[in-house]
């Protein structure tokens, strides 16, 4: 019998919870046979979405590989994320965070809150020894391929001590996921000058420096992350989020905008059936749901938050990640080296 990767999937998490969940499990353990789907949520609603999503994904699947764990409780996103893991033990969060903290399932995913599934990250699964703190790393898509930027919403007020861990975290993340030789690491800032930045950035920046198990390239801008500037983009949360959301939104305000001038008339629409297929793969290129979804690195099991407006397609490459995390021993390889 093959060893699996187990997951627990909030089941009720997300905008679109159950049916984008659920579709996205069905689509994972057909494509990877060395997968096991723990659908954590109100059992009743699950079964009736498996018997939806069964008829448009097909049920070619192994099913023994879906099951479901019941949790009747739900943790909403405007819900205080710290009490709400405290009061809603049965809750689809806390239940599988327990599964993997219980050493049932190896890797958490969620569409869901992103406090309650920061929080119980850190205070369920629990940290490895030695790290300080857990950052969320997601990959963003580049001008010449792909960049994760760590941290981008977990720690927003960090100690220059935290973003050497972050490096060192995200170097080792880059290297046996993404495939990157010697990953390049660069830090956030206002400008090139080593001596530019605030406190955090200033004081920072010689220990990066001086860390030999780091390439460290020096700071970068942010204009430069998209252009490939770093394959490792170390930031404090609040910085990251900034600049995570502000990527986000000029992606979508230059769609919304393409649509429409290709839309715009007789000729342009001509136009935009000839470049179509050209169009479609450079696109492909720059969409982050193909990449899956951001791990919390430094943790005890892996913890991966996706969007909440996550497709089945995003689903099933955030699964399908867990598996390679695991394979790749990624938890080990960042103990090694925080210890």
């Amino acid at each position: 019998m093959a060893e699996y990767t187990k997951v627990a999937l909030d089941a009720m998490g997300g905008d679109n919870a159950p049916d984008c969940n659920v579709a996205g499990a069905i689509r994972a353990v057909k494509d990877n046979d060395r997968l096991m789907v723990y659908l954590v949520g109100r059992e009743a609603e699950i079964r009736a979405s498996l018997e939806r999503c069964a008829a448009t994904e097909g049920t070619d699947y192994d099913k023994e590989r879906i099951i479901i764990t019941d949790a009747p409780d739900v943790i909403e996103n405007a819900e205080p994320p710290v009490m709400a893991i405290r009061k809603k033990k049965d809750s689809s969060i806390v239940r599988a965070m327990n599964m993997v903290k219980d050493g049932m399932c190896d890797a958490y995913v969620s569409a869901g809150s992103t406090g309650a599934t920061l929080v119980g990250g850190q205070v369920i699964v629990g940290r490895l020894k030695g790290v300080e703190r857990a950052p969320l790393a997601p990959l963003i898509p580049t001008k010449n391929g792909i960049a994760l930027i760590v941290d981008c919403g977990a720690n927003v007020d960090a100690r220059p001590s935290m973003l050497v861990q972050f490096a060192k975290m995200g170097s080792i993340y880059m290297k046996n996921i993404i495939g990157i030789a010697n990953p390049r690491v660069a830090i956030v800032n206002i400008g090139a000058e080593e001596e530019k930045g605030n406190a955090l950035v200033k004081e920072a920046f010689p220990m990066l420096k001086a860390c030999p198990e780091i390439n460290f390239t020096g700071s970068i801008e942010a204009r430069d992350v998209v252009e490939g500037g770093a394959d490792v983009v170390v930031c404090d949360a609040f910085v990251g989020n900034v600049l995570l959301k502000t990527l986000e939104g000029t992606g979508n305000v230059l769609m919304t905008k393409l649509k429409e001038a290709l839309m715009s008339s007789v000729r342009s629409k001509i136009g935009a059936l000839l470049i179509k297929p050209a169009l479609k793969a450079t696109l492909k290129k720059f969409d982050a749901s193909e990449y899956g979804g951001a791990p919390m690195l430094g943790l005890n099991g892996l913890v991966v938050k996706t969007h909440g407006s996550s497709t089945p397609k995003e689903i099933r490459n955030t699964l399908i990640q867990c598996v390679q995390f695991k394979e790749q021993n990624i938890s080990e390889k960042i103990k090694a080296v925080i210890e």
